[in-house]
C-alpha cells in the first residue's frame, strides 16, 4: 500500500516493522513497528508520526490554517523546535509552532479547579489567590491585578491576565482605525520589533500583527478605544506617540490652539483631543481625526515616487521647513507627510498631498502634478511669477501656469457669462505695462485682486475677464481630451526632423539643465581659483613660521623653558604659550 503525503515528494511504500538501524525523519527515533518510507531516498517515519502529521490543522492558539513546515522558534511555547516538523501559519502572519503545541488539546474550564486554557499562554491559567497579587501585573493591559478583580496566571512563567481582559481580548481585529488590514494576536517570542502605533519596543510576549503590511502593535495600543466609540475619553493615534484625551472644559485650550492637521482655530463647541501629557502645541479635532489616512508609511506620492512618505510631527525647532510641492514653510507644531529616508529631508504639507490631478507630457518621464496654491516660482513657458494652480514636476523642478498648455483650450463657456471666453493676454495695454505693486487688477468671476501678467479668459463685446482659477472646472476636461498634443519624435539620423518635433517642454527643460550646467561649471572655476590663490598664501604662511621659529631658537639657544621665562611678565604672550600648550600645539625654537 502506498500513500501521497505533503511531507515527502514521492509516495511512500508501508512497512510493517521498520528497520531499527535506521531512524524516523520525524522523532528521530529507532524505527520499530509499522512505518512508512520511500526507499529510493531512504526517507522512513513511524506510522504513528506521520497519522499526527496533517497537512493542514487548526490551533486554539491561532485563528489562520497551519500547514507542514520546517520553522525554528515555537511562537506557544517560546521553545526552540528541534524536530524536522512544525506548523505555520498558511497565510502571512509568520507564526510557527511545536506540532505537539499545535495539536495540544484545550482545556475547558473548570470550577473546582478554577482552570482555564486560554490562547495568549501555552499553560493552563489557574485562578491567583488574592494573596498572591502584590506587584503582579496583567500581560493585556499592564495595569496592577488588585484584589478587586479576579485573576488567572501561570506562576511558573510569571505571566498574568484580568478575567476581564482575557474574555475580552480577540484573536484578531477587523476593521481597526489604526490600520485597514485584519490584525491578528499572535503570541511572540523576539524582542526587536517597534511599535507603529506608539514607536516603543515591544516586549517578548505577545502583539497584533499584519503579515502582508509587516505592521505591529502593542497589545495594548491595538485595543484602545478608538474615535468611533462614542464614550471614548481617551484614544491613540498612529501620528502621536502619547494618549489623546478628549477636552473636557474652555481651560484646557489654552491660547487659541491650532489643529495640527487642518491648522484651524481649535474651540468649543467641535469636539477636540490633546497630548495628556507635556505636548502643549498637540491638538487634534475628531473630525481632521476621522479624515487622516490609515497608518501611512505605504502611502507614495508622484512628487516623490522612489520612498514611502509618513504622516509625522517634524521635529520641533527653530529651523522652518519648506513643502516640496508648494514652496511655502510647514510649521513644525503640525502635522507633515515626510520621507523615512533620512537623506532625502522631502516634506509635504498634508493639503498638499491632495493633489487635484496629474498630466502626463509625451517626452517626460514624470507626470506634472496640479497643485492649487504655490509660493512665488516662475512659469517655464511665459517666464510670469505663479501663484495658483501650477503644474509642477518636483524631480525635474519645473512648474507651468495651467494656462500655458499648449492643450489649455482656447475659448471657453462659463456660467458667470453670457457669451464665449477666449484666453488672451491682457488686451489693456496699461496692465501689461504696470509694474507698480499698488495697482490692483481684479476678476469679474471671483471680484478678488489677480495677477495682471498671467493669461485670462476674456469676453472682447463685454470687456469681462475670468481668472483661471475661476474656470478651472471648465478648463481641466478639455485639457484631457486634447492632452496628446506633443508629437512623436521621428526615429532616424536626421536631426532637423527631430529638433522639429522634440517636445516643448522637454526643450525647455533641456535648455535650462544646459543653462545651470554652465553656471555650475562656472562657479567651480572660480572656487578652484580662490583655492589656488589660499594655498599659495598658505605655503607662504607656513614659510614665514618657520623663518620665524629659527631666529628664536637662534636668540634662547634652543631652550623653549627659557622662551617661558623671558615672556612671564607679558600676560599677552604667557596667554598665549599657555593656550597653545593646551590646544596640543608646540613652538617650535630649535636651531
Amino acid at each position: 500500500m502506498e500513500i501521497q503525503h505533503v511531507i515527502h515528494p514521492h509516495p511512500s511504500s508501508f512497512i510493517k516493522e521498520g528497520n531499527t538501524k535506521r531512524w524516523c525523519e520525524a522523532c528521530l527515533g529507532s524505527l520499530t513497528g509499522p512505518t512508512y518510507g520511500c526507499r529510493s531516498c531512504e526517507y522512513f517515519i513511524h506510522k504513528s508520526c506521520l497519522d499526527e502529521l496533517k497537512a493542514e490543522v487548526q490551533s486554539f492558539f491561532h485563528p489562520c490554517p497551519l500547514t507542514i513546515s520546517l520553522y525554528h522558534r515555537c511562537f506557544v511555547c517560546f521553545k526552540r523546535i528541534n524536530s524536522k516538523f512544525s506548523y505555520k501559519c498558511k497565510l502571512n502572519c509568520w507564526f510557527g509552532m511545536h506540532v505537539e503545541c499545535a495539536l495540544k488539546p484545550i482545556i475547558e474550564y473548570s470550577d473546582e479547579e478554577c482552570t482555564i486554557q486560554h490562547f495568549t499562554h501555552a499553560h493552563p491559567l489557574k485562578l491567583v489567590d488574592s494573596n498572591q497579587k502584590d506587584e503582579v501585573i496583567c500581560s493585556i493591559c499592564q495595569e496592577l491585578c488588585s484584589s478587586s478583580f479576579s485573576t488567572y496566571g501561570c506562576l511558573e512563567c510569571e505571566f498574568f491576565l484580568h478575567k476581564s481582559c482575557m474574555k475580552s481580548i480577540p484573536q484578531q481585529l477587523i476593521n481597526h482605525r489604526i490600520h485597514p488590514c485584519t490584525l491578528i494576536f499572535i503570541t511572540y517570542p523576539y524582542e526587536y520589533d517597534k511599535c507603529d502605533c506608539c514607536g516603543e519596543h515591544i516586549v517578548p510576549g505577545m502583539k497584533f500583527y499584519c503579515g502582508i503590511c509587516d505592521l505591529n502593535l502593542h497589545v495594548k495600543c491595538a485595543l484602545f478605544p478608538t474615535i468611533d466609540s462614542e464614550d471614548a475619553k481617551e484614544i491613540k493615534h498612529f501620528s502621536h506617540p502619547h494618549t489623546l484625551a478628549l477636552v473636557q472644559n474652555d481651560e484646557e485650550y489654552g491660547s487659541e490652539p491650532r489643529c495640527v492637521a487642518c491648522a484651524q482655530i481649535c474651540l468649543a463647541p467641535a469636539p477636540t483631543f490633546r497630548c495628556s501629557r507635556s505636548c502643549s502645541h498637540f491638538f487634534l479635532h475628531k473630525s481632521c481625526y476621522v479624515k487622516l489616512p490609515y497608518k501611512s508609511y505605504t502611502i507614495k506620492h508622484p512628487s516623490h515616487p522612489d520612498h514611502p512618505l509618513t504622516i509625522t510631527s517634524l521635529p520641533y525647532n527653530d529651523h522652518i521647513r519648506t513643502c516640496d510641492a508648494c514652496y511655502w514653510g510647514i510649521d513644525s507644531t503640525f502635522l507633515a507627510y515626510s520621507c523615512r529616508e533620512y537623506e532625502c529631508k522631502f516634506n509635504l504639507h498634508l493639503a498638499c498631498y491632495k493633489v487635484l490631478a496629474s498630466i502626463s507630457f509625451s517626452g517626460h518621464e514624470h507626470p506634472l502634478t496640479l497643485l492649487e496654491k504655490i509660493a512665488d516660482v516662475t512659469c517655464h513657458f511665459c517666464g510670469v511669477n505663479c501663484c495658483n494652480l501650477v503644474l509642477r514636476c518636483v524631480p525635474c523642478d519645473i512648474n507651468i501656469h495651467l494656462q500655458c498648455l499648449p492643450s489649455a483650450p482656447k475659448t471657453i463657456k462659463h456660467k458667470s457669462h453670457l457669451h464665449r471666453l477666449t484666453l488672451t493676454k491682457s488686451p489693456f495695454e496699461y496692465e501689461l505695462n504696470s509694474d507698480e505693486e499698488d495697482d490692483e487688477f481684479y476678476c469679474d468671476v471671483c471680484e478678488q485682486k489677480r495677477n495682471q501678467k498671467e493669461l485670462i479668459y476674456y469676453c472682447v463685446e463685454c470687456k469681462f475677464i475670468a481668472e483661471v482659477k475661476c474656470v478651472i472646472y471648465e478648463v481641466l476636461p478639455l485639457i484631457y481630451e486634447n492632452n496628446s498634443f506633443e508629437k512623436e519624435i521621428p526615429k532616424g539620423d536626421d536631426v532637423s526632423q527631430k529638433v522639429k518635433f522634440y517636445p516643448k517642454i522637454q526643450k525647455w527643460h533641456v535648455e535650462n539643465l544646459l543653462l545651470k550646467r554652465i553656471k555650475l561649471h562656472e562657479g567651480q572655476q572660480e572656487l578652484e581659483a580662490r583655492m589656488k590663490q589660499i594655498k599659495g598664501e598658505l605655503d607662504g604662511v607656513e614659510i614665514e613660521i618657520r623663518k620665524t621659529e629659527s631666529i628664536l631658537g637662534n636668540l634662547v639657544g634652543g631652550d623653549s623653558q627659557l622662551l617661558i621665562e623671558l615672556v612671564k611678565n607679558n600676560s599677552q604672550l604667557r596667554d598665549y604659550l599657555n593656550d597653545a600648550g593646551n590646544q596640543g600645539l608646540r613652538i617650535v625654537v630649535s636651531r
